[in-house]
């Protein structure tokens, strides 16, 4: 198979088998209507909120400008049988009232749970290098963490459970939107007293905390190097724990505020279990079409290649529909975007019809992003991240435990991530980039041909704009894949040779592919001074817009992104609101 594939398959190399194919039971047999109760603009996640619009009655279509449903949460086949999570590649942070309100296992959705979940070997001169691998099984970690500092051992659990207290003193906050801080000084009695009501989630949370309230403070504002070396002593379990404070952003171990991007990656729930991250069988796209399944269950009209160009308003400014790309009309008395705010507002809204402000505010959300997604095919004897180098060959082809894990390259210590940030930050892909490598065929080997693998690299730092004006062009891509082929192989050697084809991702084509503003996969950085009453911009934090009618329903909406389904389902609930009070 490998002798009729190229060696390297650049990001225009999409399945062309692909474009144009409905979901089964998503509306595909459903003719675009002229009018509807309710249009989403976009289906990431398969159209985030739709089911709960058209659950409470509302006819609803979902329109989406690509060939496959889901947003970044997509399953693409861009090597001829090779199934890749082409984006989105793992599952923790879905809202547990989405899985049971949608019914999405009556809907086909199956979740792969990892366990170990994380390994990190390290480049070192001794025999055999020693490896980090972190699992379920408290004790087993212990066992791992005490190769490198007894203390650290110790002190593992109570990091655990300190880290544990402030997730479900959060959690609520998610499921509701921010508190209207414009009603609370100047609104209606009515609105006053909704606004007070919201305060209620933000007050429990603080209660929550207690005394140790200083502290978590201290762990959403400071640098993640600071909270870590708190804890511990021992730079491979920092690194290690350190990649989720900093995954998706363009910052530092050292930057400060790093520290609720690392609590935003382990508020997330997997089958019961507080933290735990795993694979959606069939690959990201299997979960967003077992949302659309639940949408079209219900009756939502859900299309693909339907390509909104323009939010169509009324002479009161009242969003009416929208305008697609061909010049169709699909009228609708609420609209929801799930486009960034940047596509959303300056993209698809009539300019005039925006406060200044708010348009400027708009324009100033920073989505530096530092991620190049690459997706490799092959069929290996070997499989990269074993514990002892040269690669331990596999018994029989056999995965062995840590490869169903993120396995963690190039992270032995924080300064080796501080150093690849600084390269990005000056305009140059970083020499030596933080790796996250994961093998989801390894849990499930029907993505790959058998004896085959498909390998999930998702790595940093790689600038937006590169030094000097030059452009991401195919060359470049290449030279940055490279880069990270030569650091896999340097821990596992026989990967390069086993990789027959590969996709790259860089910051712009993450843009123009997925629509991702900056290639940012939350739709804009997870800073605190861009959450939770300052997201999108204030005093729009609770997903209505300036635009009456108009709602932002996407990741860069309160409480942001990571394949969440919250924002979709909070904005949905306001929508429904504003529409029973019209």
């Amino acid at each position: 198979m490998a002798a009729g594939l190229p060696a390297r398959l650049g990001t225009g190399h999409a399945a062309r088998g692909l474009r144009g194919r409905r979901l089964a039971h998503s509306g595909a047999a459903a003719r675009l209507q002229q009018e509807y109760d309710a249009v989403v603009i976009g289906a990431g996640n398969a159209g985030r909120g739709a089911a709960y619009l058209q659950r409470a009655g509302l006819r609803t279509a979902v329109l989406e400008k690509r060939h496959v449903l889901g947003g970044a949460a997509v399953t693409e086949e861009i090597v001829p049988g090779f199934k890749f999570s082409r984006a989105s590649y793992l599952l923790s942070l879905l809202r547990p009232q989405i899985y049971t309100e949608l019914e999405l296992r009556r809907h086909g959705l199956r979740v792969l749970p990892r366990d170990p979940y994380s390994f990190t070997p390290l480049l070192e001169d001794r025999s055999p290098p020693r490896s980090l691998l972190l699992g379920h099984d408290m004790a087993q970690t212990q066992r791992q963490i005490a190769q490198f500092s007894q203390k650290d051992a110790q002190a593992y659990p109570a990091y655990e459970a300190f880290m544990g207290r402030l997730v479900s003193a959060i959690d609520p906050l998610l499921d509701a939107p921010p508190v209207d801080t414009a009603a609370l000084g100047q609104g209606s009695l009515l609105q006053r007293l909704r606004a007070l009501r919201a305060l209620q989630p933000l007050l429990r949370a603080g209660l929550a905390l207690g005394r140790q309230l200083p502290r978590y403070y201290e762990v959403l504002t400071a640098p993640i190097s600071k909270i870590l070396d708190h804890w511990f002593e021992s730079e491979p379990l920092k690194a290690t724990l350190a990649t989720d404070a900093v995954i998706g952003a363009m910052s530092s171990p050292h930057s400060p505020g790093s520290g609720y991007v690392l609590l935003h990656h382990v508020m997330g729930e997997l089958e019961g279990r507080r933290g735990a991250w795993g694979y959606v069988a069939g690959g990201m796209g299997a979960l967003s079409q077992a949302i659309a399944r639940a949408a079209a269950s219900r009756g939502a009209h859900i299309f693909t290649e339907k390509a909104v160009c323009r939010v169509l308003l009324g002479r009161d400014g009242q969003a009416q529909g929208v305008v697609l790309r061909d010049g169709t009309e699909v009228r609708s008395k609420v609209v929801l975007s799930n486009a960034s705010p940047q596509i959303t507002f300056l993209e698809l809204t009539p300019q005039e019809q925006l406060p200044e402000d708010f348009a400027r505010q708009i324009r100033r959300v920073d989505t530096r992003s530092p991620v190049t997604k690459i997706n490799g095919s092959g069929s290996p004897a070997q499989l990269p991240g074993c514990p002892q180098r040269p690669c331990c060959p596999l018994p029989h082809g056999q995965p062995l435990p840590h490869h169903q894990c993120s396995i963690h390259l190039n992270c032995e210590g924080t300064h080796l991530l501080h150093q690849a940030y600084t390269e990005a930050a000056g305009g140059h892909p970083s020499s030596r980039p933080m790796i996250e490598l994961c093998i989801p065929s390894a849990l499930d080997p029907g993505l790959a041909p058998r004896g085959c693998h498909i390998v999930s690299l998702f790595t940093q730092y790689t600038p937006y704009e590169l030094a000097g004006g030059r452009p991401w062009d195919e060359q470049a891509r290449n030279a940055y894949a490279d880069t990270v082929f030569d650091c896999i192989e340097a821990y596992a050697p026989g990967f390069k040779a086993s990789v027959i084809g590969r996709d790259i991702l860089a910051p712009p084509d993450l843009e123009r592919v997925f629509g991702l503003p900056g290639g940012n996969i939350f739709h804009g950085g997870m800073s605190l001074d861009q959450l939770y009453f300052a997201r999108p911009a204030p005093p729009y934090s609770g997903y209505r817009s300036p635009v009456p009618g108009l709602y932002l329903c996407g990741s860069g909406a309160h409480p942001g992104g990571g394949v969440m389904g919250a924002a979709g389902r909070n904005a949905a609930r306001v929508a429904l609101g504003d529409f029973k009070r019209r």
